[in-house]
């Protein structure tokens, strides 16, 4: 089973005392890139939390958000500017005395103009116990968004099987061709060299040693049979437990490459019909293992 590496894990914990909140976003990405949002005085966990990741995503484009706020605290979490309300206020009122307006919103007015209130970042002492309840916050979004990716990964496997089948039929397709192909061939040369065999005289051994050579040339059967090889490979890899994302992704190259070849060898209209068919398929497994993890 593959996972993928897109995934979307929020937890959350409250009490009488706090409020804790983590979300967790991930993307492909070959190693492990870990961003850590926090209140500052968190700042100095994100090696911890940074090995925790790991442990449980191990790669990706990880971004943690860790939101914690205190619910009892004799501070309050703004700060109210009284002279500037104060100036505000006066202007306010002046100006509606001036037009003969009421004075029924001034207060909220002044209230809302700029810098008269202020978020004040509280930063308070926290205990080793805070910190054991928030670790338990982020590792319920870590393991969400694991389970994110399983499922992800679901989707993602049954796509890249499909994949595969397509390819495997074009590849049949190609087996099948490959007896009528073989027979234009000697046809062909046949009727080219017919009367110049006729007319001239040749060295027959010579000559069916160069034919010999010309059909290896063209000959497909083990491209065939790596590529069948390659195919079973990639589907094998698909269930397995460990990490198989940029195993499938050298898998997808070896495939490439037998594929490549019997164009290259087929030299026939019909094969290459379904060579770029196959090329197609291709393409979809490739961008879709950049995704697995």
């Amino acid at each position: 089973m593959i996972k993928s590496m897109t995934g979307f894990g929020i937890a959350g914990h409250e009490d009488e005392h706090k409020s804790i909140q983590v979300e967790v976003k991930t993307l492909n990405s070959k190693f492990l890139d870990f961003s850590f949002r926090a209140p500052r005085q968190y700042s100095e966990k994100e090696t911890e939390v940074r090995a925790l990741v790991q442990s449980v995503l191990e790669r990706g484009k990880v971004s943690l958000s860790l939101e914690v706020i205190k619910k009892s605290s004799d501070q309050l979490p703004v700060s109210v500017d009284e002279k500037l309300f104060q100036d505000f206020y006066k202007l306010y009122k002046g100006l509606s005395d001036s037009v003969g307006s009421g004075d029924s919103e001034l207060f909220k007015l002044a209230l809302q103009s700029p810098n008269v209130i202020t978020n004040v970042v509280r930063e308070t002492e926290e205990t080793e116990q805070d910190w054991i309840e928030i670790l338990k916050v982020i590792k319920a979004g870590l393991n969400q968004c694991d389970s994110f990716r399983k499922d992800e990964g679901n989707s993602l496997e049954e796509k890249l099987i499909g994949n595969i089948e397509a390819i495997r039929a074009g590849l049949t397709q190609i087996k099948l061709d490959e007896g009528s192909r073989k027979s234009r061939i000697k046809d062909k040369i046949r009727n080219h060299f017919s009367e110049w065999l006729d007319e001239n005289q040749f060295d027959a051994n010579r000559f069916e040693q160069e034919l010999i050579y010309y059909f290896e040339k063209l000959d497909i059967t083990e491209e065939i049979v790596r590529l069948e090889t390659h195919l079973d490979y990639f589907t094998k890899c698909l269930k397995e437990d460990s990490n198989q994302g940029k195993k499938l992704g050298f898998i997808s190259q070896e495939i490439g490459r037998e594929i490549n070849t019997i164009g290259s060898k087929a030299n026939d209209a019909t094969m290459q019909k379904q060579v770029i068919l196959m090329k197609d398929e291709l393409e979809k497994i490739k961008e879709q293992t950049m995704n697995v993890l």
